[in-house]
């Protein structure tokens, strides 16, 4: 990709105006993998048209589905989606795609993968999986670079997490639907793209249920019928924007928020100084007072703080007078932003885990470079809050999350352009 895969931001203008928030990309793409499960036509009604969708899609056209789309509804015919092998290039480039291991398994019986990448924040290993998919019956071989999986008829299992995995659990769900018997999760996580996920499935006939919290059953059901259901709005990309609106000091409508899924990020937004009402189901969004540092933000599994949000808050701290401390306590890695916003003028110093912010320094316009989806949002961010112009490199990984973000906040009265040169 041309170095000039870019996107220019002019900042120091507040936002204002009223935004319309896409699907959710961590609900798409567990039920593009669900519709594997059924030999029919399923949609995805508002489905996010985005890079990680359009790979999800290629990788189930590699197994024999037939897709299409209708505006922002998505068609999967799977009918003939009978193929056990997902090639090492796409299973490469995408984290997500093995939870398709489960649905591969209850389908056809034998799945082929190369280990899952498209991750550089910190280590996501793909243990749990692996012991899920065995606790239900699969045979796993892994020779270093590719995993295989077997099985006669699934079974159903009682499975304890012995850490919180939105992933494992959406690979358990898939897996045991079609199991013989009950399979119970425990320790599951509470994401809410796992409700989206058992909703979708009961559409299409599975026996899904929430016993307790962080408890799922599931009873396996002979065969499962089409899907038909609506993505529902991305809270990620709603508390992006929103923390875009506290960098710019601006005020912002987000006219479809998913207020139920929000709390954690309302709370933290509103410690720094934000405030927000909603009104006809709309999120009315004032940053104009947003400058209280923090004294400890902690990431955390839901409902807590978001990891997906922890480089966007750090955008906002650096342009709060005072002193704030960030500690990521769901992936080491990512603090990778940290360096390029100090390129623009932030002081962020990393010891112990925690980032350390002395905020308030003005930020300028400069180059940078996003290294991953969430931390290219935080730089885009950074970019709306500072002095002159900067280029923000590397808009193909924002592009995995965001379908229009350029056009979104310009929408608001950004100013940005999205400059690919010749690829």
């Amino acid at each position: 990709m041309n170095d000039s895969d870019e996107i220019v931001v002019t900042g120091g203008k507040p936002l204002n105006g009223t935004i319309k928030i896409q699907g959710s990309k961590n609900a798409a793409l567990p039920i593009m993998a669900a519709a594997l499960l059924s030999e029919g036509i399923s949609v995805l009604r508002g489905c996010p048209r985005i890079a990680d969708v359009f790979l999800m899609e290629k990788i189930l056209r590699e197994l024999g589905a037939v897709t299409w789309w209708q505006g922002h509804d998505l068609y999967l015919d799977c009918s003939q989606a009978d193929g056990t092998v997902i090639p090492a290039d796409f299973s490469g480039k995408m984290r997500s795609s093995v939870i398709l291991l489960g649905a591969m398994l209850g389908r056809n019986h034998k799945a082929s993968t190369g280990y899952p990448g498209g991750c550089v924040i910190g280590k996501r290993p793909v243990d749990l999986h692996i012991k899920v998919l065995r606790s239900l019956g699969a045979k796993i071989v892994e020779n270093g670079t590719e995993i295989r999986a077997s099985c006669g008829k699934l079974k159903g299992a009682e499975i304890f997490f012995s850490k919180s995995s939105v992933g494992a659990t959406e690979q358990g769900i898939l897996a045991a639907v079609l199991a013989e018997g009950r399979t119970v999760l425990r320790g599951c996580a509470c994401e809410p793209e796992i409700g989206w996920l058992c909703s979708y499935l009961n559409g299409m006939g599975a026996k899904i249920f929430f016993s307790e919290k962080n408890i799922i059953c599931i009873e396996g059901v002979e065969y499962l019928r089409p899907g038909d259901g609506v993505i529902p709005p991305d809270r990620i990309v709603a508390g992006t924007y929103l923390l875009a609106a506290a960098a710019t000091r601006g005020e912002i409508i987000i006219e479809n928020p998913p207020l139920g899924e929000m709390d954690g990020i309302l709370e933290v937004y509103r410690k720094m100084g934000g405030q927000y009402d909603i009104f006809g189901g709309k999120l009315i969004v004032n940053g104009k007072n947003t400058g209280n540092p923090l004294k400890l933000l902690e990431t955390e599994v839901y409902p807590g703080f978001p990891t997906d949000l922890q480089s966007p808050a750090m955008a906002v701290l650096v342009t709060i007078s005072g002193e704030s401390r960030i500690r990521e306590k769901i992936f080491e890695d990512r603090y990778k932003t940290a360096p390029w916003l100090c390129r623009m003028g932030a002081d962020i110093r990393i010891r112990n885990g925690v980032a350390v912010i002395h905020g308030g320094y003005p930020l300028t316009g400069c180059t940078v470079e996003a290294q991953e989806l969430r931390g290219g949002a935080a730089l885009v961010i950074a970019a709306l809050a500072a002095g002159g112009t900067t280029k923000v490199r590397g808009c193909r990984f924002i592009e995995r999350g965001y379908e229009h973000i350029c056009e979104d906040l310009t929408a608001l009265g950004g100013l940005l352009i999205k400059d690919r040169g010749t690829l």
